[in-house]
């Protein structure tokens, strides 16, 4: 997919790279739309690899957890490669392995790695859920290009996490430095079109919206945003509560309780709009200096 074939629906560009090509028997192939970045984001190789995961499941049985480390940066003028392993099957629960390869020179490096367990679900026994924070109504606030046009910014990105809208409740560039207990964000996003009405789909896309602003978290105490550091996720994990709708609007709460040694723990918890707790994310990623 070319910068000037830029699809009219950010949904269809999002499921043009969701939708993999079974090369081989449990082994998938994933393609990276033209971008200028020297790197994949990593939400994308996320979602592409729990598409693939899914892809091998029984019929019947959903993905519930995944979690994930990110080995090397991908490059976006390769293909990635994905090798399930089905590592069970049993009565109730599925496990997933996936490896996303790449070539690199003259043999194939591994990038990312992912374990995914899926379920057909059971009678609950325990049930309970975090309350949605009291917040303003996404259609309240400024679009992430609104923000950028107040402060004179008028380049137009083509990039893949155009896919993702963004309505966030403090400007991500001129926030004051967080104090404990305030250190939380909150940001409403939603995939710009329609999606299939396909869960391991809405999974997929909320796995890739999940890494878009998380490590942000980790300079939350600093102030100001991403122009005095760079950050690179190094884990991820996903565990979803209720089946979501990545299409429609959904709070995303972002926190960092630990940092050190140039790493970060974040957490997220992810809302729908009627206020139904539907996933937990957690990350750890690099943090350093641009001065």
């Amino acid at each position: 997919m070319s910068e000037e074939t830029v699809p009219t629906s950010q949904a269809a560009a999002l499921m043009a790279v969701l939708a993999l090509e079974e090369r081989e028997p449990d082994v998938f192939v994933g393609q990276t739309p033209r971008t200028r970045m020297q790197r994949i984001f990593g939400g994308q190789v996320a979602g592409q690899a729990l598409m693939a995961a899914t892809r091998t499941l029984p019929e019947g049985r959903a993905v519930h957890s995944l979690h994930s480390y990110f080995l090397r940066p991908g490059d976006p003028n390769e293909e990635i490669r994905y090798a399930v392993e089905r590592m069970r099957d049993g009565r109730t629960f599925s496990t997933r392995r996936v490896v996303a390869w790449q070539r690199r020179a003259d043999k194939d490096a591994a990038i990312f790695v992912l374990t995914a367990d899926a379920s057909a679900g059971e009678a609950a026994v325990a049930e309970h859920s975090l309350p949605m924070p009291d917040v303003p109504d996404p259609e309240s606030l400024p679009s992430f290009m609104d923000l950028m046009a107040a402060r004179g910014e008028t380049r137009v990105s083509r990039s893949l996490g155009e896919a993702v809208e963004q309505r966030l409740l403090e400007h991500p560039w001129d926030r004051p430095p967080k104090t404990y207990p305030n250190t939380k964000s909150w940001a409403w996003m939603r995939v710009s079109g329609q999606l299939p009405d396909d869960q391991p789909v809405h999974a997929a896309a909320l796995t890739f919206a999940s890494d878009l602003s998380l490590l942000g978290a980790g300079t939350a105490r600093l102030g100001g945003g991403w122009g005095k550091t760079a950050g690179s996720s190094l884990d991820h994990a996903v565990w979803f509560h209720q089946p979501v709708r990545a299409d429609e609007w959904f709070l995303y709460e972002t926190d960092s309780p630990a940092a050190s040694h140039g790493r970060a723990l974040c957490f997220g918890q992810i809302w729908a709009a009627d206020g139904t707790h539907v996933a937990t994310v957690t990350q750890q990623g690099l943090i350093r200096s641009l001065e």
